[in-house]
């Protein structure tokens, strides 16, 4: 019998066979591919509804008094990553649009999926969960800082609050309203208690959706600068290989438990490419589209380590202490 847990423990082949068919029907149905991109949002919306409906709402009050798992996510994610980012475009040509693009989408932590891969590599989702509205305020507030500090002013001055507003409310708060409400009414009505069982199957299905529809939407994009793509991919790769270790060591740091610790690792190297996607669009045409591809490219590059990384970061970077001690 097919069962939930099935579901959850085959995943990983899942979400592999959506990159593969996503990136075939972006190659060969370029035009029907690229419609994809409206429902984007709409689609990780639901994902998120799916993730905050199997999170017990009264637990998420005890979650805010991790005042140190705050002060080490700022720490990893507005100070050790902006020196890491910096230190690994020493390595690149002297291109400003593929290093405002690589600034653009490693500066900035994400604010939407994480959670979703933070509870599939078994950390501790509601951290990041309460976390969303800081890491946005300032992500906002310091990326024309470190824009201008690494490229310049005229850089800076493209960034719009708008689209991380407008992707925090419908992406995050509205998700997590409607899953709150669910669970209140549970309690009351049974067709409620129905849908949120329901919803616990969507995790799954929705994310696998969700990178057939990047991929598919936005491959013909990295094919175009395929020659500027392969030397940006080594810096993704690498700083994917380095962000883990040292948010470890944050969380060591710290003395965060097993679960904040992965739930800090998971944030280090998850990046909110879908956020600065729009920043990039709105750029002048002659390097809008470069600009873009640089930025797609990280995210395809992150959601073939995130599905490595669910299974490495709880049974290799950071074991349970009874496995450890097996």
């Amino acid at each position: 019998m097919f069962t939930r847990d099935t579901l959850e423990k085959q995943q990983i082949y899942y979400y592999f066979l959506a990159l593969f068919l996503g990136a075939l029907a972006g190659i060969f149905s370029p035009s029907i591919a690229s419609s994809f991109s409206a429902i984007i949002s709409i689609t990780l919306a639901i994902l998120m509804y799916s993730m905050f409906s199997q999170i017990p709402f009264t637990s998420l009050k005890k979650s805010f008094v991790n005042k140190r798992f705050l002060a080490a996510l700022l720490t990893t994610n507005f100070l050790v990553v902006p020196l890491v980012v910096w230190l690994l475009t020493r390595l690149l040509p002297d291109n400003s649009p593929m290093l405002l693009g690589i600034f653009l989408v490693l500066l900035t932590p994400c604010i939407d999926y994480v959670i979703v891969f933070t509870a599939l590599g078994r950390g501790n989702e509601k951290l990041i969960l309460l976390a969303t509205p800081i890491l946005l305020l300032a992500q906002m507030l310091l990326l024309p800082v470190y824009l201008t500090l690494f490229i310049g002013e005229h850089a800076a001055a493209i960034i719009e609050i708008r689209p991380f507003i407008e992707t925090f409310l419908v992406i995050i708060l509205l998700p997590l309203i409607v899953s709150v409400c669910t669970q209140l009414l549970a309690t009351k009505k049974e067709v409620a208690q129905k849908v949120l069982d329901g919803s616990a199957w969507l995790p799954v299905p929705f994310m696998a959706f969700t990178l057939f529809i990047i991929v598919a939407s936005q491959i013909t994009k990295v094919l175009t600068f395929i020659e500027d793509i392969l030397i940006v991919i080594p810096i993704y790769i690498l700083f994917m290989l380095i962000m883990p270790w040292i948010a470890k060591a944050v969380a060591t740091l710290f003395r965060l438990d097993i679960g904040a610790g992965r739930a800090l690792i998971f944030s280090s190297f998850t990046r909110n490419s879908l956020v600065v996607l729009p920043l990039a669009l709105a750029l002048p045409s002659a390097v809008q589209t470069f600009v873009a591809a640089i930025i797609v490219t990280q995210t395809i590059v992150e959601i073939i380590m995130e599905l490595l990384y669910i299974r490495l970061v709880p049974a290799f970077i950071l074991r349970d202490k009874k496995a450890e001690n097996a």
